[in-house]
């Protein structure tokens, strides 16, 4: 699961580097071709777009360090932890819901939790058959950990 996510943060930063490389002093300089750099858009666009290409690969290369330094063998292989598919089920109304803890910023309809959410936060480190509260701005929830799938299992 790490090594997947740092090929698919490696294959950004090459997408993106190109993008700073190549493409945006082409539109760079086809904008100045045009003239008047005070009121010409492209250039203002392709300015911009380099602010954020550059911006961007500072936060994937940040990412990519700290995925780095992570020792997978340090990680439970009996509790909720990193990489871990867990099943809850929530005591009040029975409903079951299935999430994986990820590293920073995941896809929620996927079911993807970061470790930093307060739903990754009260999950760490729990084991099978314990109970969590969670607590929410609205309400305060208690899910009963069903199953758990660590980084090892899959």
């Amino acid at each position: 699961m790490i090594e997947e996510l740092k090929l698919k943060l490696g294959a950004e930063v090459e997408k993106l580097q190109h993008e700073l490389n190549v493409v945006l002093p082409n539109e760079i300089r086809k904008a100045v071709e045009l003239g008047d750099l005070r009121e010409n858009s492209e250039y203002k666009a392709a300015l911009e777009r380099q602010q954020f290409v550059q911006a961007r690969l500072g936060q994937l290369r940040q990412r990519l360090s700290k995925l780095s330094q992570i020792d997978v063998s340090q990680i439970a292989r009996d509790a909720v932890g990193l990489g871990s598919e867990v099943t809850v089920e929530d005591e009040k109304n029975g409903k079951t819901e299935v999430y994986s803890l990820v590293f920073g910023d995941g896809d929620f309809e996927e079911g993807h939790v970061s470790m930093s959410s307060p739903i990754g936060r009260s999950l760490v480190g729990k084991k099978l058959g314990e109970t969590t509260i969670l607590r929410l701005p609205t309400s305060v929830r208690h899910l009963k950990v069903t199953a758990i799938k660590t980084i090892h299992d899959m």
